[in-house]
Parts: C-alpha cells; structure tokens; sequence
C-alpha cells in the first residue's frame, strides 16, 4: 500500500436516514465501512474494465493455446 492509503480527506455523503439511523444504532463505523466498500468496488470495476480493455489480447492467446496447446504438454505428467 502507498503511503496516501492511509491519508483521509473528509467527503460530505447523502445517506438514508434508515441505514444511517441501523449503522449507528449497530455500532459502525460508517466511514470505515464506506471507505472498504468503496475499495472493494473500485478494485471490481478495474478488473471489470482491464478485462474488457484486454479481451482481444486474451481471446487470441486462448485461440493459440486450444490449437497449440501450451508449451510444456510435452513434459508434465498430469
């Protein structure tokens, strides 16, 4: 992790008063609980996009590897 993974900054956030009013009545920390799923969709979506990004590039290595196969077949055992 970077050195600015631990640096906050303050964000204004509109919330509904019912999920706010349960999270804090369970104790959450709200702020952390935005900020990991916050990151947990951020890294879902840069995978989303660098798979669609490199699809050409994957399907055509798939290609060669079902008609080539790959190059240790010769040598494993399984």
């Amino acid at each position: 992790m970077s050195a600015l993974t631990n640096a906050k900054k303050p964000a204004n956030l509109t919330l509904s008063a019912d999920v706010l009013a349960d999270a804090k009545a369970l104790g959450l920390n709200i702020s952390r609980v935005c900020d990991d799923h916050l990151r947990a969709l951020i890294k879902a979506e840069k995978e989303r996009r660098w798979k669609e990004e490199n699809a050409a590039a994957i399907d055509a290595y798939n290609a060669r590897v079902e008609k080539n196969g790959v190059f240790s077949d010769g040598w494993r055992s399984f």
